[in-house]
């Protein structure tokens, strides 16, 4: 029961120059027709729109180049009406649980762009995902220019992502709505979620609605999951890669009463071949093996306004990395070989309750829990990390409109509990976290030229005191196609200065903590305000679709946890002392060059400044400069519905500044910045049905490989080891083969 609100335009120069569609838009209720106040009504792929009154009616205005109708309202199933000359319009609406919406036919862009939101969001579908092999999470955003990743060091294998120039830590990643990698799967929480349960992404720049939380700063991501009554009653994805890593992904669903479906979501990854391309000694690649399986619920009773879900999942994933002749049974906790093993088990249990008022489809209540036991035990050489992390969150939302569907409101509570044991080498940490918070957040859409949506919470936490988060974005449309966004917002988290950064244990550096007094790790907490500007302007170019998007952040540091790099044998923590700010600039074009054959191109600027113990530094390992450029084709489907796709992306990522290295001998100083990297994926798909597809692929293709990642290579357990020095790709190229296949 999706509740879609749409803001809506109209440019005031048809208001004297065109004709004007005249309608009414009505509701069956108890057997009559009533009439329905506060609908949208707006012509599709433009913003002109109006709201019903009163008495059900509208009047927008009207041309031929206008021929599909869109009217929605909460809570009742958005219909889409070709209009093939102006006429009066009658319709009934039906609530969502009695009709499906009126379909019409056409090509669904794979990334959509919203015109009418007031947060700068876009959603990544399915479509999009499939363009690469797509594995997990942390794979997902290899076609897309506003993600940014990057392996955290050469010896883990991990991805990390980056959004606005800043660490995962700084994105807020939730799991429909529900905060899910954070704490202690902050690391490698990422690829704990595979690539096939996910229904759609979506990306907000800026902070992202105080509904959610505190702790965005640079923006949000949100994973939409496969809903067992929509999903393939049966669906097999198979995937092998020249480096022997094979995966299965194996989803069944099924209807087990009219109103009560379930699922169960099964994925297994294995990589057991050892690889030393780079002759230096090390695993280019971790040896692993993950299981992970979840079993989903959704209840879903329309006539008494009642959708529910219900989450189970259970993982556990092994990693080995290191030197090629390490043995763990003989040589863990020796020096005979440098090696690592992280060993991951987590149990989650998440559910979702939402009810809306059937008399009074506007107002609904929502109510969020999930409870999730997280274990790692791992060491890296001589350095030992282990974390326990139980976490419970809770959240009731409630939505109504003030007058008419032009003001809406949210309000609620949230309740956080996170109890974190660590052990670093010798020293034990443990702490207990917990906050409860109230939010409201006032959404204003005149359907005209100007949407805003403002926010504040407030929240009484354990370590972090009584703070009040305000947040505000505000989009206006200045002439048709268009989009003018500008955001504001403050953000505050405690850092998990271990957990998020475990690439420091595969290195000899001395971990240093320098104490400031504060409650977590003896550190103050993190608080930044991001602000924001962004524009979007759709037009035709050839007589073909196209988009420019611009957008500028800014994030200000009032305080930091600053990770030091700076001395090659220690790795430092301290609070901010000075300014750290991180701009980013984006520009990027999609073309619909021709039939079927879409083109997206990007340019990123970051200047990224830390005032550190040593001076202000740019930070280390960020490329000032990037290219993107993505290329998509499909041939015309046939009768039985086959047909190819073909996909390119390529990125070019400018020099990056190095930590510094000057204090190391001579043959282990690294110079001032990186070498320039480019890289080529490619992937081949042909479906020969709905049912079945196969689907050919290479990652790197240029056979791009960063030389000598692994700082004192050859003496892994002496003063200047270092595996943190990752650039670029490590194994070079890398090309994979799989299948798909359905029963709907």
């Amino acid at each position: 029961m999706r509740l879609s609100l749409f803001i809506l335009l109209f440019s005031p120069t048809f208001l004297f120059s065109q004709d004007q569609l005249k309608g009414v838009v009505l509701e069956a209720t108890t057997g009559k027709e009533m009439p329905l106040p506060g609908a949208n009504v707006y012509w599709a792929e433009s913003t002109v729109g109006a709201i019903t009154a009163e008495d059900g009616t509208f009047s927008l205005p009207y041309k031929f180049s206008y021929n599909e109708l869109v009217i929605s309202y909460m809570g009742f199933k958005t219909d889409t009406l070709i209009v093939n000359k102006n006429r009066e319009i009658k319709h009934v609406l039906q609530a969502s649980s009695e009709l499906d919406a009126v379909k019409i036919t056409s090509r669904k862009q794979a990334t959509q762009k919203s015109y009418l939101k007031a947060a700068n969001t876009f959603t990544v579908s399915s479509d999009e995902l499939l363009k690469a092999a797509c594995c997990n999470l942390a794979e997902s955003f290899e076609t897309n220019p506003s993600i940014d990743v990057n392996f955290a060091d050469a010896v883990s294998g991990t991805r990390q992502i980056k959004m606005l120039g800043l660490n995962s830590p700084y994105i807020l990643v939730t799991t429909e709505n529900i905060p899910s990698i954070r704490g202690a799967s902050q690391a490698y929480g990422l690829s704990f979620i595979p690539g096939t349960w996910v229904e759609s992404i979506q990306i907000t720049k800026g902070t992202g609605s105080v509904v959610n939380g505190f702790e965005s700063i640079a923006g949000q991501i949100n994973a939409e999951l496969v809903k067992p009554t929509t999903d393939d009653k049966l669906f097999v994805n198979l995937y092998g890669a020249t480096n022997e890593r094979f995966e299965l992904n194996t989803h069944f669903n099924t209807k087990v009463s009219e109103k009560l479906s379930t699922g169960v979501y099964l994925h297994g990854n294995t990589h057991q071949t050892k690889h030393d391309v780079n002759d230096d000694g090390f695993l280019d690649m971790p040896l692993y093996n993950q299981i992970n399986v979840m079993n989903r619920w959704q209840y879903t009773n329309p006539e008494k306004g009642i959708v529910s879900f219900l989450n189970l999942r259970y993982l556990n994933d092994e990693k080995q990395a290191g030197q090629v002749n390490f043995d763990p049974d003989i040589d863990k906790g020796t020096t005979n070989y440098w090696g690592s093993e992280i060993n991951t088990e987590r149990f989650d249990v998440t559910s979702k309750f939402g009810y809306v008022n059937p008399e009074i489809p506007y107002r609904s209540l929502g109510f969020q829990m999930a409870f999730s036991h997280h274990k790692q035990d791992s060491y890296f050489g001589l350095n030992l990390y282990d974390i326990e992390h139980n976490s419970f969150y809770s959240n009731l939302v409630y939505n109504t409109i003030i007058s008419d569907s032009r003001h809406k409101i949210k309000t609620g509570l949230s309740f956080t509990y996170d109890h974190y044991d660590e052990l670093v080498n010798t020293n034990d940490y443990a702490r207990t976290e917990n906050s409860v918070g109230g939010f409201f957040e006032y959404a204003y859409d005149n359907l005209d030229k100007l949407t805003l949506t403002a926010g504040v919470r407030v929240d009484q936490h354990n370590k972090l005191g009584f703070f009040v988060t305000p947040r505000l974005h505000v989009r206006y449309a200045p002439w048709a196609k268009s989009a003018l966004r500008a955001s504001i917002g403050r953000g505050k988290r405690s850092a998990n200065i271990f957990a998020e950064n475990q690439n420091m244990f595969a290195s000899s550096r001395q971990i240093n903590i320098l104490n400031s007094g504060g409650e977590v790790y003896g550190l103050d907490p993190e608080i930044a305000w991001n602000y924001g500007i962004s524009y979007l302007q759709g037009f035709n170019l050839f007589e073909r679709k196209a988009d420019v998007t611009f957008d500028f952040y800014r994030t200000d540091f009032q305080n930091q946890v600053i990770v030091d790099w700076e001395n090659p044998y220690e790795v430092n923590f301290y609070n901010l002392e000075g300014d750290s700010y991180a701009n980013s600039f984006q520009f990027e074009f999609n073309h619909n060059t021709f039939k079927n054959f879409d083109v997206r191109l990007a340019y990123k600027f970051y200047d990224i400044q830390t005032d550190y113990q040593s001076g202000k530094l740019e930070k280390p390992l960020i490329p000032q400069h990037r290219l993107f450029a993505n290329a998509a084709y499909e041939t015309n489907l046939k009768e039985n519905g086959s047909h190819w796709k073909f996909d390119a992306t390529f990125n070019w990522l400018s020099s990056q500044r190095f930590p510094n290295t000057n204090m190391s001998p001579s043959q282990y100083q690294l110079r001032e910045r990186t070498p320039r990297v480019a890289t080529l994926n490619l992937q081949v798909t042909k479906v020969f049905s709905p049912k079945f597809e196969v689907y050919l692929g290479g990652e790197n293709v240029t056979n791009v490989r960063q030389d000598h990642p692994v700082i004192s290579s050859d003496n892994p357990f002496g003063s200047n080891f270092d595996s943190n020095f990752v650039y670029g790709p490590i194994f070079g190229s890398l090309y994979y083969a799989g299948l798909r296949f359905r029963i709907n």
